[in-house]
């Protein structure tokens, strides 16, 4: 049975619902309830023990039915309207223990991993079964806490069940340090790779998510953040463990970047790890109509929550596959969305796209109600674009309406060529594998070769652009800025715009500041996010992070 089967055996999943809302409880009587599925019964049937692992999955976080994700708190864009989080809290570098984004809550995941991994190991289920579901269990696990890692540090690793009713403040422990939280996670992945399947089910754990996650993490170590003394050791240990899951074979690149996205092209060939959306349902997602462009053809149709920034827009190449900076690329400033590459149309709808049927003007004079709003007034596009990628225009429909049955990808191969293409240049240089990795995604795009002969400083520039681009509003963008150390000079100062006005009877393109000062201060501090204050009331144990 696959996830989505599972998944939809509502039913069941309901009653196991019930079971793990009262894991702790008994009957007076200890009569068995009729409506409930028995604690012991869960672990001694593989079926209701893989709905518990699917309550697990459940949690992966998606910014599929959100209006304000990660990507509004980057340099690739903002909210269209004013007052959200990204704009008044973020923006001004003004997080508190009390009002930071909680990642603190991934425990309950961690919580809900550790109990399946006791249970399950305790059980009489087969031990084929146990093999694979386990190290599922313990990469999800993996996973949350490469969460927990990035965002605040050193966490305290908990690998069993807490019950403060038993053990009272026993639960509570300190934080491990940084590097033993990261040796944590990728000493998991590593030693569940051979207990998993070259090819999952829908949604599953694969070799190659567990390759790739401990891919990704060895990346974030090796990075400025992480690698002050910029031991080249680490690069190289990244590099070969994205080559790892290059050398599987069991993914390639999907074909089309524009359709990539789309429900119809769930868990292709090129995603490694996906959250499962099912649409039409309350699991399914509403993306297109909180995030999509505002009014098309005179109607609404989202609440225009993402909006690229010019900063997103210049790093896209001319279709001859130089960057707009070089003289020889042909832009013209004047005419700036002519002969770009092609994830530029697939991904920004600009003055003059077509969207669901209808051109979008963002044009100022012409009473269009998607002009670029400069004074802050409505839900239009305060930097002259709207999102497009992964938008499914059959999907436009304004507001949450979870329709869309499109996952969120987390891990696909394109990430790992740039992965690679980015360790091995900073270990070793740009050597021909670096060019073979990096051209392959460009080539699915109709891009040229990087030309040959490039310093290894003129290639970190070169995959820092080409990995902005491709992987542009996937939520990769903030974690880039922060183990890259960008976030200082990026995000202090504001974001741009672009205005577009008549000035002597001829149309002229500006690049203005964005309403509102958007991203006008970072502090160092922010390189890492604070302790909620809630967890620092309740474990006195815990030690917060510098200056908060």
């Amino acid at each position: 049975m696959n996830l989505h089967q599972l998944i939809k055996w509502n039913g069941k999943v309901a009653l196991l619902f019930m079971t793990l809302a009262v894991f702790s409880c008994k009957n007076f009587l200890e009569v068995a309830p009729k409506d409930q599925i028995a604690d012991d019964a869960v672990w001694t049937d593989p079926g209701t023990a893989d709905l518990f692992l699917n309550n697990i999955y459940s949690g992966l976080p998606g910014p599929f039915n959100t209006f304000d994700p990660w990507e509004n708190f980057t340099d690739n864009a903002m909210n269209g309207v004013n007052g959200q989080t990204s704009r008044v809290l973020y923006a001004n570098s003004v997080y508190t223990p009390s009002n930071a984004p909680n990642y603190w809550s991934q425990y309950a995941n961690i919580r809900r991993a550790n109990l399946f991994i006791e249970k399950v190991t305790a059980s009489s289920l087969p031990d084929t079964w146990k093999k694979s579901k386990l190290a599922e269990a313990r990469f999800l696990r993996a996973y949350y806490y490469q969460l927990l890692w990035t965002a605040h540090g050193g966490v305290p690793l908990i690998t069993r069940t807490l019950n403060q009713n038993t053990q009272g403040d026993e639960i509570f422990q300190a934080r491990n340090t940084d590097e033993e939280t990261y040796r944590f996670i990728v000493d998991e992945c590593a030693a569940i790779v051979d207990d998993l399947p070259l090819k999952a089910e829908a949604g599953r754990v694969s070799k190659a998510s567990a390759l790739t996650l401990k891919g990704w993490c060895e990346l974030f170590w090796a990075s400025p953040l992480k690698n002050t003394a910029g031991d080249k050791s680490r690069w190289a240990r990244a590099a070969a463990t994205n080559k790892q899951v290059m050398d599987l074979g069991s993914h390639s690149l999907f074909p089309n970047y524009e359709t990539l996205f789309y429900e119809d092209n769930n868990n292709n060939v090129e995603v490694i790890f996906a959250k499962q959306y099912l649409g039409g349902t309350a699991l399914g997602g509403g993306r297109e109509g909180l995030q999509g462009p505002w009014i098309v053809g005179g109607v609404q149709r989202a609440y225009g929550g993402v909006d690229p920034t010019q900063e997103l827009v210049d790093e896209y190449a001319m279709a001859n596959g130089l960057p707009i900076s070089d003289p020889a690329s042909g832009y013209d400033p004047q005419n700036p969305y002519l002969n770009r590459e092609k994830r530029f149309y697939q991904s920004i709808v600009y003055d003059g796209s077509i969207w669901v049927g209808a051109e979008m003007v963002m044009k100022q004079g012409v009473g269009s109600r998607n002009a670029t709003d400069l004074s802050n007034t409505n839900e239009a596009t305060n930097t002259g674009y709207y999102l497009r990628k992964g938008l499914d225009p059959k999907y436009a429909i304004n507001g949450n309406h979870q329709l869309s049955s499109a996952n969120f990808i987390i891990f696909r191969l394109a990430e790992v060529l740039l992965s690679y293409a980015e360790a091995q240049n900073e270990a070793v240089g740009p050597d021909a594998s670096v060019y073979d990795a990096i051209n392959q995604v460009r080539a699915r795009s109709e891009l040229p070769a990087l030309k040959t002969g490039l310093t290894q400083a003129q290639m970190r520039v070169a995959i820092q652009r080409e990995r902005r681009v491709e992987l542009a509003f996937e939520e990769k963008r903030w974690y880039d800025l922060l183990r890259l150390k960008l976030a200082e000079k990026n995000l202090n100062g504001p974001v741009h715009a672009m205005k577009i006005e008549q000035v002597g009877g001829k149309w002229t393109y500006t690049v203005i500041p964005a309403p509102d000062g958007m991203h006008t201060f970072f502090a160092n501090k922010n390189y890492l996010l604070p302790i909620p204050q809630s967890a620092m009331n309740q474990n006195t144990k815990l030690t917060q992070n510098p200056n908060y």
